[in-house]
């Protein structure tokens, strides 16, 4: 997980999965590079409209935030689309 950490504890987590569900909301999964750890975010269209924010390609998470993968075969799937994610798009792109 030292990859993509900042001075101040956080660790740059990237897009990996994005799930619209049936009650207006977006469930969004954000991983570290190598794909070990997650923070999953829902977050309701409405508000995003209002607000006008839309999704980024990265974000930074505190390390106490960071929840383990423990599916290895999970964690292989994270780690390819986060450095796909990497590779094409700016941290604060919105994707």
């Amino acid at each position: 997980m030292g990859e993509d950490a900042t001075e101040d504890d956080t660790v740059r987590c990237w897009l990996v999965e994005r799930t619209y569900t049936d009650r207006g909301l977006v469930d969004m999964t954000y991983a570290t590079l190598d794909g070990s750890h997650v923070r999953r975010k829902q977050v309701s269209t409405t508000i995003m409209r209002q607000r006008g924010s839309g999704t980024t390609a990265a974000v930074d998470v505190a390390r106490s935030d960071l929840d383990p993968v423990d599916d290895e075969e999970t964690q292989e799937r994270y780690a390819a689309e986060a450095e796909r994610m990497r590779e094409e798009h700016a941290p604060d792109e919105e994707v």
